[in-house]
């Protein structure tokens, strides 16, 4: 097979390869021109066919993150969460600034992709990324030239020599084509297009002047025999071609040898052939570095038609006068020349072969590795799966370990809490029982006994300033005993101290012990003074009159005072040997503590003693009845015959008074009336709440029932009146629970520790004065020797328990 052949085969094969799309890479920077660039490259490239647009965007690698003040961190001095956000921030940036061109592209109807690349070189990075996409075609910015300045290598310059071979560059200024780097492939086919041309215009000279061909081709074979390139090989081809036409032509075969004698003097002696050879040379030299395949098809043409004339000329004047020794010669010559050509076409087709042999050999090796890789990189991938796998496995099984620690912590606390709890409730018991045993061996002292000079110097020696109230009985005096708040009852009468009923109702006060009678601490015999425990709010009476500016009872506060006077009065009731009967139940003797929690008071004295005509709101006559008029058994008023329903007519008016807050004179009519009337509402307390309609009309109909004229239409204490008691104070509870989540207290400042800003749980004094939680200090101490609230060196670190302030926070839990 010849060269033409060859060379036409591999046209056939390049022009039969199957079209596939074409690559399109934009190098986009977010400036003008890069809208000039997307809407060149889709006018020049969108019409040949189908092709796939790149949109390729470098960004510098961010090794920096901005602050609010306007300066920058390196990374690795910045959480690792923020780097992220920064990221994620400037890739959306990056998004948005691409945008508007995959827009422009998918208005076209073209497949287009976003490339975005992180890199502080951006020539290598596009380069790279070129060659990795295969991307055919690269359109890139330029900048504008100018006339009169001349500027150094830009960046496009450096992308296009750093592209790869296998990819055309087109630079792009103003919309316009600056220039053009045509890829290896498109410089073959520019070189076999220019053979083509050669090979045709020499075939039209060598049918018009056979000696002028033969020239032409000769010359052309040994000006190029020191090239290698393909490109010569071509031309050494077109020269044979056209001396084996002018050998099979006999007719002119005289003027041909004449002027191929004529030219090879001409060489030799330097004259006017010399410069159409050195031309033919020169484009030649052209043609294998592919700058010009016109200027050499021109310069050719022009050669061999300024010739044609002169040659055949020379041939018409010289044909008969050249000798057939002189023809042979110059035939063996060609012969000899034509040997060479087809040694040095047959070494470069070996050349051709080895170098195919061996690219096919790297192509396989590079398959082989490629392969290799690819089964390595499965396997590190599932033994990356694997590892994950194993590290979720480990972390539950951590996270069980951990649940199940703290479980047994919790239990382990829980069982100390209920060890603790055991044990207090044991010694609690152990100290009943002692008390008990004490009683039963009859060596427990009732009450304390108090000498006058104490009595004396605990109430200042009865200062009017602690006076906090005075009756039939006696006066009340605000004092305290060793630290402890109390109320002193002096009595009037200075003869009751010698009386043996006095003695006997202090024994009997003495033992009874209940949560709503008031505890008698201790007595002065010398001079009849009782001392009782401190009730904070007073009087019962003074609350409802809210006297002294006292805030109102909320209803279900009313309620459940009812409950505890209806329980006390019947523990009274039960007592034994026999029962004690109160005589003088009224407001004015329900006291009431800090919590509002109701106490009877002034039990079993009403007997004891003479009235004193100044005060009309008792009466007493040592065979008649006893009491406040207005809370009196009417029975009891005219027969004096006493019984435990004679309290029951009290504890009735007492019900009225907590429904009405009204004075107890006629209390009784005045609600009857408004109930038949049906205006109960109207003589409610409005100001104890919203009292709910259902239960409260139970309660007042109770208390109508407890005021009856005779005792035999009267309910019974323990048997009817206290069940009804009982369920409405279950009412009062739920309201009063969800009344105190609604209107929680915050906790009082000093209950707060400093360091944890909370309730304290175990509070201790600290040497700078302060009062911390334990476990916060402690933890404070094992890192500083600086008070927290100072700022100053700690002398010591020993904590001392305040166990006043932990008391006080415990009972603000309780409530």
């Amino acid at each position: 097979m010849s060269i033409r052949e060859n060379v036409e085969a591999d046209e056939r094969f390049s022009m039969a390869t199957p079209s596939c799309s074409s690559e399109i890479g934009i190098a986009i920077n977010g400036n003008k021109n890069s809208k000039y660039m997307v809407q060149w490259a889709l006018n020049k490239f969108v019409p040949e066919g189908n092709i796939n647009i790149k949109l390729i965007h470098v960004h510098p690698r961010i090794l920096t993150v901005p602050t609010a003040m306007g300066n920058f961190l390196p990374i690795s001095d910045v959480r690792e969460d923020i780097t992220e956000a920064y990221k994620t921030e400037m890739h959306w940036k990056t998004i948005e600034l691409l945008l508007p061109y995959k827009k422009m592209c998918l208005q076209r109807k073209v497949e287009v992709e976003v490339v975005v690349i992180e890199s502080n070189d951006v020539p290598n990075a596009i380069a790279a990324k070129v060659a990795e996409l295969a991307i055919t075609k690269l359109v890139i910015g330029a900048p504008s030239r100018s006339m009169f300045t001349r500027k150094p290598k830009g960046l496009s310059t450096k992308i296009s020599e750093r592209a790869p071979k296998s990819c055309a560059v087109y630079a792009i200024s103003k919309g316009k084509l600056s220039s053009v780097r045509p890829s290896q492939l498109e410089r073959v086919q520019s070189v076999y297009s220019m053979n083509n041309d050669i090979s045709d215009s020499s075939s039209v000279i060598s049918n018009s002047s056979h000696a002028s061909s033969s020239q032409s081709e000769v010359g052309s074979v040994t000006s190029s025999c020191s090239y290698q390139s393909s490109s010569l090989t071509l031309q050494r081809f077109q020269a044979l071609k056209s001396m084996n036409q002018t050998l099979l032509k006999p007719r002119k075969l005289s003027c041909d040898s004449y002027y191929f004698k004529y030219q090879l003097t001409d060489l030799e002696e330097g004259k006017d052939n010399a410069d159409s050879c050195s031309s033919i040379s020169d484009a030649e030299h052209t043609v294998s570095h592919i700058s010009s395949s016109g200027s050499f098809a021109n310069d050719n043409h022009s050669f061999t038609s300024s010739d044609q004339a002169s040659t055949f000329d020379v041939c018409t004047e010289s044909s008969m006068s050249e000798s057939p020794a002189d023809l042979n010669f110059e035939l063996e010559k060609l012969r000899t020349e034509l040997r060479h050509v087809k040694g040095m076409y047959a070494m470069a087709q070996s050349e051709t072969n080895a170098a195919s042999r061996k690219a096919s050999t790297t192509l396989k090796d590079l398959n082989k590795n490629l392969l290799d890789n690819s089964k390595r990189l499965e396997e590190i991938i599932a033994e990356e799966d694997k590892t994950k796998a194993l590290a979720k496995e480990e972390k539950e099984k951590h996270e069980a370990a951990k649940r199940k620690a703290m479980y047994v912590r919790q239990c382990v606390e829980r069982e100390a809490s209920l060890k603790k709890d055991a044990e207090m409730k044991a010694m609690h018991d152990a100290k009943e029982i002692e008390k008990l045993e004490i009683a039963l061996t009859g060596n427990l002292q009732q009450y304390q006994q108090f000498t006058w000079e104490e009595i004396q110097s605990a109430t200042c020696n009865f200062s009017e300033v602690l006076k906090i109230g005075f009756g039939g009985y006696g006066t009340v005096y605000k004092c305290k005993f060793h630290q402890t708040t109390a109320a002193v009852k002096v009595l009037s009468s200075n003869e009751s101290c010698k009386d043996k009923q006095f003695l006997r109702e202090l024994d009997i006060l003495s033992k009874i012990h209940h949560p709503h009678l008031l505890i008698l601490i201790g007595a002065c015999l010398d001079r009849g003074c009782l001392v009782y425990e401190y009730m904070e709010n007073g009087s019962l009476e003074d609350r409802l009159m809210q006297r002294q500016g006292t805030p109102p009872i909320p209803w279900f506060d009313r309620y459940r005072i009812a409950w505890e006077v209806a329980s006390a009065l019947a523990f009274l009731h039960k007592s034994k040997p026999k029962p004690i009967i109160h005589r003088d139940l009224k407001p004015a003797n329900i006291l009431l503590d800090q919590n509002l929690v109701s106490k009877i008071g002034d039990v079993g004295l009403a007997a004891l003693f003479q009235s004193d005509q100044s005060h009309s709101s008792t009466m007493f006559m040592e065979t008649g009845p006893v009491g406040t008029l207005c809370y009196m058994d009417p029975e009891y008023q005219r027969t004096g015959l006493i019984s435990p329903k004679s309290d029951v007519y009290g504890f009735g008016m007492v019900i009225l008074q907590l429904l009405t807050a009204k004075p107890a004179l006629a209390l009784a009519h005045v609600v009857e009336t408004a109930v038949k009337d049906g205006r109960l509402e109207d003589i409610l307390d409005s100001k104890a709440g919203n009292w709910p309609s259902e239960e409260t009309k139970e309660l007042v109909e109770l208390g109508l029932s407890c005021v009856e004229l005779f005792r035999k239409d009267r309910p019974d204490l323990q048997a009817q009146i206290l069940p009804i008691l009982q369920r409405l104070k279950i009412t009062a509870d739920k309201a009063r629970d969800s009344a105190s989540r609604v209107h929680f207290s915050p906790p009082p400042n000093h209950f707060i520790c400093p360091i944890l800003k909370d309730v304290m749980n175990d509070p201790c004094a600290a040497a700078d004065g302060y009062t911390y939680d334990r476990k916060a200090i402690e933890m404070w101490l094992q890192s500083s020797d600086i008070s927290p609230m100072t700022n100053l060196p700690l002398s010591t670190k020993n904590l001392v328990p305040n166990y006043t302030l932990l008391s006080a926070i415990m009972d603000w839990k309780s409530k």
